[in-house]
């Protein structure tokens, strides 16, 4: 098995962390390893990385890339969302940085089998996690039409997912719907030709759709945040990278409220809450990849990094 993953906008996630070399840090969707080998190129022997995440097909790759290094290594199957009892299981009480690298990996796009590609014929699957029972099929056999609508619009930013809904219910009515090749087909046939020329790959927006449904993907992100932030030592700092614009307003407005000291409704004069901020922002505006990471890695194109630290 081959874990191919290029990590994307890696110089200025490693940079923003400000690694210390004897601090803890948590990758929280390990992948292949590759923010995580680079994390552990600025650990000493004292220094502990924790890498989670919910494939093991990810897990057993990324221990086979860091072995070489020095530090402790502590690896966790387990989704991210469960951050708190992760760090409790290990008697970890505080930690000094969090890397988050939303989305699917190239791996799992690329092989097959995962079902997550529209490009390729395979059953329809979609779990990060495979200990997990919940699959892309039962969205697309289960779901009500109006359900389905909402996902694709909502998920998928997709101005046919009436159309395509309507679709979909109506072929698995005379049969179940078992494979990503039957279901691009259908969308094609529910998405007018005229605007199928433009544009990207029609099914593009509704697999993603199913693939953030299936894995609860956008759920779990503003509370996670909220996890870490009372988790992270003073100065220590949250790097989270997101592919798509749902992502990156949760990211983005979590950080802010949690930047934000006064919570009192604004006509009052003086503030009578109390409140102080949790975090200080780093970046108000994303970090975005440079012309030359866009040039030898496409898939990156859509990426955004955004950093808070702990006050």
């Amino acid at each position: 098995m081959n874990f191919e993953h290029v990590s994307v906008l890696l110089g200025e996630t490693i940079e923003n962390l400000n690694i210390k070399a004897n601090g803890i840090y948590v990758d929280g969707t390990l992948g292949g390893g590759g923010h995580s080998s680079q994390i552990c190129e600025s650990l000493g022997s004292e220094g502990i990385l924790i890498g989670i995440d919910q494939d093991q097909d990810a897990l057993h790759a990324a221990k086979k890339r860091l072995e070489k290094y020095e530090n402790k290594k502590i690896f966790v199957h387990n989704n991210f969302s469960n951050i708190k009892n992760v760090l409790s299981e290990l008697n970890m009480n505080g930690v000094d940085g969090l890397v988050l690298d939303l989305g699917v990996s190239s791996y799992q796009l690329d092989e097959s089998s995962r079902g997550f590609s529209y490009m390729q014929d395979a059953p329809l699957d979609m779990r990060m996690d495979r200990t997990k029972n919940f699959t892309a099929s039962d969205i697309v056999n289960g779901y009500s039409e109006e359900e389905l609508t909402r996902i694709i619009k909502i998920y998928g930013e997709e101005r046919w997912a009436k159309r395509i809904a309507q679709f979909i219910v109506k072929e698995r009515s005379e049969k179940s719907i078992d494979t990503t090749g039957k279901l691009v087909e259908i969308i094609k046939k529910a998405i007018p030709a005229a605007a199928r020329r433009d544009g990207p790959h029609p099914a593009k927006r509704t697999f993603q759709a199913i693939r953030i449904e299936v894995n609860n993907e956008l759920g779990i992100i503003e509370q996670t945040i909220r996890d870490i932030s009372e988790r992270l030592n003073p100065g220590g700092r949250i790097c989270i990278i997101t592919f798509h614009s749902l992502e990156d307003r949760i990211v983005k407005n979590t950080f802010k409220d949690l930047s934000t000291a006064c919570k009192c409704p604004p006509e009052l004069p003086i503030c009578q809450c109390g409140g102080k901020a949790v975090l200080k922002r780093i970046t108000k505006k994303p970090i975005v990849p440079s012309d030359k990471e866009l040039e030898l890695n496409p898939r990156s194109r859509s990426a955004k990094l955004r950093v808070a630290e702990k006050v």
